[in-house]
């Protein structure tokens, strides 16, 4: 660690200005959407429960209400509330976090990463798009993005000795997801759920959906692998070149450890908690609660093979939890932004208000209108299932009014929903991410955003190419 100095005779310089750390960045929207509920009118629509059993606004119900303005205490009180409303994700997170850390401590990954990296030098690059194509798969047919973060923990160290960075081990996971759950053609819980409630038949509208995806898929493969160049040629252009080279250097000390029979056990473990989360989430729709359950018995499995105490589970487990501490405690944050607006009755209002703007624009512009609002309503509204619930029932119809075919609304909101997703603090899973990467949400918001902007402008493109052609 180095420490600045002043000598004699030197003038102290001001430090440069840094980006407000992700805490304050929420607080201080947390403290502008309090303030909202003294300036924007409070409403409400009606809710129902549909065939599916999910709770929906009823459209043409909205209606003012009594105000209901948020005090100076409510700021810090939706905090508390928005980590007791997410608690499930972020236990999940905790325990996916501290089954791995019990992988780590047997030593297996840094075995498996040393094995792995002697066998495919010079074929470095290939890995990028087989990865990334592989989880892209599982977000676009499975709806996975949570249940991906485990790979995390052995593709970042993977990548660093192939010569590249824990940016691109962190991307071949989390982008890759999220291109596929983005740009899905049967993701069940934003796809499947959309057409649903626009009383589309499931998965229809296919064909569209499957080029969308590899066109999309394609930018973002094409945009890692320009990068892992760059970085394979000068690792000091890495954005995240200290922290690659620490943990470059714990490998290298461990570089003579062989890959045991024990470390084998373990990853024959670890492949077959993976296969059984695929089939338990396709087959009997597991979710956050059951994958917890499945990760607890897979760590606990991994210290038994690995001739671990019980003793030693229970420290590895906690210094896994340590790990994620960040990334869990910013859901909850996050979640306090909406409990402040859905608590002030302002949330109906906002989304009224957008889709009255929508309603007035020209047809030719009304599916770009669509796709606009569903963008916004994800920063507030980080669930797909969830601003699947909240929008569709109003979207549908609107669609139906300006001449957007309700397959074209599914698509804006589909496109809206996801591109933000490995960008805003907001989104859960992607925080979790980020901070098994050991990469600040800062240095990732630096590397990422010209491919945000460029992911924004092929949705806007694919919704007008749909509206266009009147996409059934």
């Amino acid at each position: 660690m180095s420490v600045n100095v002043q000598t004699s005779g030197q003038k102290v310089q001001n430090p440069k200005w840094r980006v407000p750390h992700v805490f304050v960045i929420l607080i201080s929207v947390i403290i502008l959407a309090t303030i909202s509920t003294y300036i924007v009118p409070s409403g409400e629509y009606e809710r129902v429960e549909n065939e599916q059993g999910r709770t929906v606004v009823v459209d043409g119900s909205y209606s003012t209400v009594e105000s209901s303005t948020a005090s100076f205490l409510d700021i810090f009180q939706s905090i508390h509330t928005g980590m007791v409303n997410s608690a499930s994700i972020i236990f999940y997170i905790f325990i996916v976090g501290g089954s791995f850390g019990i992988l780590r401590a047997t030593g297996a990954i840094e075995g498996a990463v040393h094995s792995i990296s002697s066998k495919i030098q010079g074929k470095e690059q290939l890995l990028i798009p087989v990865l990334m194509t592989f989880f892209a798969l599982g977000g676009a047919m499975l709806g996975l993005a949570e249940e991906t973060l485990p790979y995390i923990t052995i593709m970042v160290p993977l990548v660093i000795m192939l010569g590249f960075d824990s940016m691109v081990g962190a991307a071949v996971v989390l982008l890759g997801t999220s291109a596929g759950f983005t740009a899905a053609f049967m993701n069940p819980f934003t796809v499947g759920v959309a057409q649903g409630i626009a009383q589309l038949p499931i998965f229809s509208g296919l064909g569209l959906r499957i080029i969308f995806f590899v066109i999309f898929l394609s930018v973002s493969i094409l945009y890692v692998m320009r990068y892992a160049r760059k970085i394979k040629e000068n690792p000091e252009k890495s954005l995240v070149f200290q922290e690659s080279r620490q943990i470059f250097s714990s490998l290298e000390k461990q570089e003579k450890v062989e890959f045991t029979g024990q470390h084998k056990a373990a990853f024959i473990v670890l492949f077959l908690s993976l296969v059984t989360l695929a089939f338990g989430v396709s087959k009997y729709g597991w979710f956050l609660t059951e994958i917890a359950g499945l990760f607890l018995i897979m760590g606990i499995a991994i210290g038994l093979v690995s001739k671990m105490s019980f003793n030693q589970m229970a420290e590895s487990f906690i210094e896994g939890c340590q790990v994620l501490v960040l990334g869990a405690l910013v859901v909850g944050v996050a979640h306090g932004i909406l409990v402040v607006l859905q608590d002030g009755k302002i949330m109906d209002t906002i989304l009224y208000s957008l889709a009255s703007a929508v309603g007035s624009l020209p047809s030719q512009l009304s599916a770009i209108g669509m796709y606009l609002v569903q963008c916004l309503i994800n920063y507030i509204v980080p669930s797909g299932s969830g601003q699947a619930a909240l929008t569709m029932p109003i979207m549908a119809p609107l669609g139906d009014l300006v001449g957007v075919t309700r397959q074209t609304a599914v698509l804006a909101f589909q496109f809206g929903d996801g591109i933000s997703n490995i960008f805003t603090p907001t989104s859960g899973y992607f925080m979790a991410g980020l901070a098994l990467a050991g990469i600040s949400w800062i240095k990732w918001v630096k590397w990422i955003w010209p491919l945000i902007l460029i992911h924004y402008t092929l949705g806007a493109i694919f919704v007008s190419i749909a509206h266009l052609i009147g996409y059934q």
